[in-house]
């Protein structure tokens, strides 16, 4: 745990904050990491289902200890990965509590507090895209996360779900732009690649409710903005009104219980590798002085060196999963990426290679 909070506090900078901004390109959705430093707790806000095991790794790479994963509102272009994140990690699920949503064990209301660590969210209740929105501001009011109520130079839609102009306009006037000018804003999409922007610049710019313009003029622009239904809601809403809870189990299973890196590359841990050698074939990626040298090799493994990896392919054995190994896990790293280019689908990557097998206890020979 010692290591993985200084993973934290480094990767942090300066601050005892971290803040990390994720993106979702197939529905233009940002999620983001909030971790208070000093110890470790985290909350994660509007997580996408299909980047769970992304959000997964990263959160589990920098040793965060996830309190809460919260979602502004019940969305209807994705599903939320609240649920997963749940089973995953044990964390609360937080939502509006006017959503009425299945699953949710942290209902939230206009008022709450959403502590992680000595940081805390104040919740705030902006509906007007849906009765259900929430914005979160972060205790000193440096930072906000708005979901849709208020997007860089825009704003959610207000003609479906519950959605009222005159009702946006009031959360937007009422409980953001009444932040310091100072604070920052983050959106929960942007389509163009704006992330983030702050109170001062949507009074002075924001086209529909910024500089001169009225409740009046605001109204007006929502009410003619004739936008194609969401495509995606028939699927998304019924999925977020379940907390992204899946209406079938999943399907069995890979052949190991793989991790992804936050790069995305497939690990196995040591501890697994060990108990299941017998039905895995090694392949030690090092040169021939490094296997035959002082640092020696795992037993039973073959030795294929990287640079020749790719011309000698042929001499895997087809019938069993591989697992790859060198020193400490980089060169294996670009190796099992070749190998799955090269169509092997059963393969990952040894965490921390021979040397984090032999720091736990695993057998080295030596020659």
């Amino acid at each position: 745990m010692a290591q993985a909070q200084s993973v934290l506090a480094a990767a942090a900078g300066s601050g005892p904050l971290l803040l990390r901004q994720l993106f979702d390109a197939a529905t233009g959705t940002f999620t983001y990491l909030l971790a208070d430093v000093p110890s470790g707790q985290g909350l994660l806000i509007d997580p996408v289902f299909e980047q769970h095991a992304r959000d997964l790794s990263l959160i589990r790479e920098l040793g965060i200890e996830l309190v809460a994963s919260l979602d502004t509102h019940a969305h209807a272009d994705h599903v939320t990965g609240s649920w997963l994140m749940h089973q995953a990690s044990g964390c609360a699920i937080g939502l509006a509590a006017a959503a009425r949503a299945e699953s949710v064990t942290l209902p939230l209301q206009h008022g709450d507090h959403v502590a992680f660590g000595d940081r805390v969210l104040d919740v705030r209740s902006t509906p007007g895209h849906t009765d259900g929105c929430l914005s979160f501001v972060l205790d000193d009011r440096s930072m906000a996360f708005t979901g849709d109520a208020l997007l860089v130079r825009g704003c959610g839609r207000c003609d479906f779900q519950q959605g009222d102009a005159h009702t946006l306009y009031r959360s937007i006037s009422e409980q953001i732009l009444s932040l310091p000018d100072s604070c920052l804003l983050y959106p929960g999409h942007d389509y163009t690649g704006r992330m983030v922007t702050s109170v001062a610049e949507e009074k002075a710019f924001n086209a529909r409710l910024g500089g001169a313009a009225t409740e009046r003029d605001f109204v007006g622009h929502m009410q003619n903005m004739k936008l194609p239904h969401p495509h995606r809601i028939a699927v998304a809403l019924p999925g977020n009104l379940r907390s992204g809870k899946p209406r079938e189990p999943a399907a069995a299973g890979s052949w190991a219980p793989l991790s992804h890196s936050y790069a995305g590359l497939p690990e196995l841990t040591a501890a697994w590798v060990a108990d299941h050698s017998a039905q895995l074939t090694l392949v030690d990626v090092r040169s021939a002085e490094e296997f035959n040298g002082p640092d020696g090799r795992i037993p039973g493994s073959l030795l294929l060196p990287l640079p020749e990896l790719e011309s000698r392919a042929r001499e895997i054995p087809g019938d069993r999963p591989l697992v790859v190994v060198c020193h400490a896990g980089s060169r294996s790293a670009l190796a099992t990426q070749q190998l799955l280019q090269a169509g092997f689908r059963r393969v990952a990557n040894l965490r921390g290679g021979i040397h984090g097998w032999e720091g736990e206890g695993y057998p080295i020979e030596r020659a």
